[in-house]
Formats: structure tokens, sequence, C-alpha cells
């Protein structure tokens, strides 16, 4: 249930320190949300990423405003612990429960497996197994979203973390009112700019982005990723 394609890749760690994002150049969300939730992140700030990933980050911002001008990328998430990571599996597990009107003493070992497999759709197992970190642990990747000129936060037709179909980057690609075209022209400009900076995003996730990572390694085919998992 838990392995993923791109667990394949192997890992050799290129050694590059984790480095604390310049906020200033970025919109961010604050209180952090899952820091909002409880997450305990001990002293570790989620605003870290490798270097070379916090230098391809500045680039994406700087091509997003050479066609936007005052359009700023909003940080959602960057580097998560693994600590993190498990609260917050765990918490959508109990989430996908409570939206259910489920208890969890009364489910079923398959009605609890079901939920776990949707949880996993989305979240990576906190896995402190040097060879399948989950991504946001590696300090290169990040959940992002934008904001226009005016600093609104633009409505990008899903949630980041919904665990739904409508995460998916092309959902509104077949869409044919004004609204759902719109949707999907965000997400492109999004991917755009990433994709300029050398970032790929995730198959499933239209805010998720990563570079030298194992997704980004199997999605570039490539055998090798260049960053695992910080403790």
């Amino acid at each position: 249930m838990n392995t993923k394609p791109y667990h394949s890749i192997s890992i050799q760690d290129c050694g590059e320190p984790l480095v604390l994002i310049p906020l200033k150049e970025f919109a961010i969300e604050s209180p952090h949300p899952y820091a909002k939730l409880g997450a305990i992140y001990q002293g570790k700030s989620p605003y870290h990423l490798r270097q070379g990933v916090l230098d391809a980050l500045l680039n994406a911002q700087t091509y997003l405003h050479q066609e936007y001008p005052g359009w700023k990328i909003k940080i959602f998430d960057a580097y998560r612990p693994i600590e993190v990571q498990q609260f917050m599996v765990d918490y959508t597990f109990d989430l996908v429960i409570k939206e259910q009107k489920l208890s969890l003493e009364n489910l079923s070992p398959q009605q609890q497996q079901t939920i776990w497999e949707k949880v996993y759709q989305i979240w990576a197992i906190p896995s402190n197994n040097s060879e399948t970190p989950p991504p946001h642990s590696t300090g290169a990747a990040i959940d992002i979203t934008l904001v226009d000129n005016q600093g609104n936060s633009l409505n990008m037709g899903g949630e980041i973390d919904e665990l739904s179909m409508r995460s998916h980057p092309n959902y509104y690609i077949n869409n044919h009112s004004k609204i759902e075209r719109t949707y999907h022209q965000r997400r492109e400009i999004l991917n755009k700019i990433m994709t300029k900076a050398s970032f790929c995003r995730h198959p499933r996730e239209w805010w998720h982005f990563s570079l030298g990572d194992q997704v980004w390694a199997w999605q570039k085919g490539k055998s090798t990723a260049r960053y695992g998992g910080i403790i």
C-alpha cells in the first residue's frame, strides 16, 4: 500500500545544507498551517530548503515577476521533519473518519485499510528509512500557490492537501466554463515558472514541486536522486 514508484530511485546525497528561505521575497501562510493545527516543529523552522532548491525557487519568482509584475509565489510548506509528517498523516486519517461520520472503535480492519489508502494518495509515509524519505523531509520539495499584485491569494480550484480529484493538476483541462478555464490557466502559470526553474510538478498535486529528490529523479528518468532525508 505504501510503496511509491519513485522509491526505486537510489539516493546519493550531495550534502548541501538546509538554508533559511528569505521570506521577504515570497508570500507565506502565517501562522504556518500545520503549526496552527498543532504540529510541533521542535525549533525547526519549516521555511528551509536545500541551497540549490532555494536558488531555483528564487529564479522561479523572478520568472513570475517578469510575466506578472507584483505577483508572488506563496509558500504553504517547505521542509517537513518526520515528526510533522507523522502528525499530518494521523491528522488526515482522523479528519477522514470525522468527515465520514465514522467511529474509530467501530471500524473494521478493511475500513481502516481503505481510509489509509485514501490518506496515502496525498501523504508520503513518514519513513525513517534512508532509502524512502518523505519528499518534504529532504528539503527538496515545496508546496506553493500564487498571490496577485494586490496580495490576494488566487483561487486555484482546490485547496492544498485536498483529498479529491480536484488536486490533480489537469483536473480542469477539459472544462469549458470561464471560471474552470481560469483555474487551469492559473495552475499552468505556476507550473510554467517552476518548470522553467528546473522543478517537476507532482503528478497528483497541483501545488507540490520538487527538485533533486526521488520524485524529481523518477519524473526525469534519472537513476539517482541528489537529496535524501534530513533528520
